[in-house]
């Protein structure tokens, strides 16, 4: 199985066209971050979890030709903005986009997209095919996606645990029993927006202490605001075994 990161960024605290700030003016390539999603990509087929805005324009950064279905983990617009562009998919492979999604998610896709949905079928229009997403294991493209459910402030959000890989993104609390799912991981990437205390994302360090109580081999931080700084100078806080990740970073598991 291959993870490409299609995008480590959050629209949170993110500087206006032009802005002059650190973040914006490197040189570093890492420090260019479009909004959180990922690639999972197995023997059967490819499954990108979110599409945020930027996904038209990560899918032809990283040349993705052929896509079997799209994971939500919540509805909030800056990882959904995107499921319209599906459409360039519906084209390459004559057939519908599966699209998993809790009922709560599927609603809110159904309000923001309410085209897609309607009894009149306008042409050229995406076509999507709607699963729901239980509390238990469910499989796309040869993979079994094991959901995980975690809090973004009220909200519930979905993580998942695909083999050893486990994703999570905009949490800022894990029930325990939902941590006994990500135990064991060889590989877990967890957000962390920022330095100070946010009412809705883990910080930095509470990310990295996160990370230290379910010990997997490898760990990632995404959904990074650009007031945590450049990427550089933060691997170089980080303890063994962390790291931020970037987008187009591929790991494979």
């Amino acid at each position: 199985m291959r993870i490409t990161f299609l995008g480590t960024g959050t629209s949170q605290g993110v500087p206006m066209i032009g802005c002059t700030c650190r973040v914006c003016t490197s040189p570093d390539s890492k420090d260019k971050r479009l909004r959180t999603s990922v690639l999972v990509e197995g023997p059967s087929g490819a499954v990108v979890i979110d599409s945020g805005p930027d996904f038209r324009q990560q899918m032809l950064r990283e040349s993705v030709r052929s896509l079997n279905a799209v994971v939500f983990t919540h509805e909030h617009k800056d990882h959904i903005a995107g499921l319209d562009d599906v459409r360039a998919f519906n084209y390459l492979s004559g057939k519908p986009m599966e699209v998993y999604a809790t009922e709560r998610v599927q609603e809110a896709l159904k309000r923001e997209f309410h085209y897609v949905f309607s009894n009149v079928q306008y042409p050229g229009i995406p076509r999507i095919e709607l699963s729901t997403i239980h509390q238990v294991p469910f499989e796309v493209a040869g993979m079994v996606f094991q959901p995980i459910e975690v809090m973004h402030m009220n909200l519930p959000v979905l993580g998942f645990r695909i083999g050893d890989f486990t994703y999570i993104t905009d949490a800022n609390f894990i029930p325990e029993p939902e941590l006994e799912k990500i135990r064991g991981s060889r590989i877990l990437v967890l957000n962390a927006l920022r330095r100070e205390k946010h009412v809705s994302h883990y910080t930095l360090q509470e990310a990295v202490d996160l990370i230290r109580s379910v010990q997997p081999e490898q760990a990632f931080l995404t959904h990074l605001s650009h007031q945590m700084g450049r990427h550089e100078e933060i691997n170089a806080e980080l303890p063994a075994g962390i790291q931020c990740a970037y987008d187009g970073l591929k790991l494979d598991c």
